[in-house]
């Protein structure tokens, strides 16, 4: 299940063969996968499936000076904010915890950085999937 309906790999689906038969002259490897492939394609259009995308766990270490601008960054690109605290051990820094789409990040620290006097960095980390829209196959 390497390319789904949406193009994509398909996850998380379990498919019980609940009859069939064999027949010696019309029973062949391809026609069981020619089967298969028919089958399953129609049974994911009628499950109603969804497009999941990768959420990142982000830590973005900052001057407390540019904490506004680090959540401004973070909310502009989908993140939903955690919280913020100082950073232990570097007064006068804090980090803003949030979790954002991974592809919203792929500039991000640029951004980051040129907003923050080249200041700011980030950690990230997987954190879940999660459905990025409804979609109709």
């Amino acid at each position: 299940m390497q390319k789904g309906p949406f193009g994509y790999p398909v996850v998380d689906v379990g498919v019980t063969l609940v009859d069939g038969t064999f027949h010696a002259v019309d029973s062949s490897d391809m026609a069981f996968r020619t089967a298969t492939r028919l089958g399953i394609g129609e049974g994911l259009a009628k499950a109603e499936p969804v497009l999941l995308e990768p959420i990142e766990h982000v830590t973005a270490s900052v001057p407390n000076i540019f904490i506004a601008a680090a959540q401004r960054l973070l909310t502009g690109r989908r993140g939903q904010i955690l919280g913020y605290a100082e950073r232990p051990g570097r007064p006068g820094w804090d980090d803003v915890e949030a979790l954002v789409p991974a592809a919203e990040l792929h500039d991000f620290i640029i951004e980051l950085r040129s907003d923050t006097m080249g200041l700011g960095h980030i950690r990230r980390r997987f954190d879940h999937l999660a459905e990025a829209r409804r979609m109709t196959p």
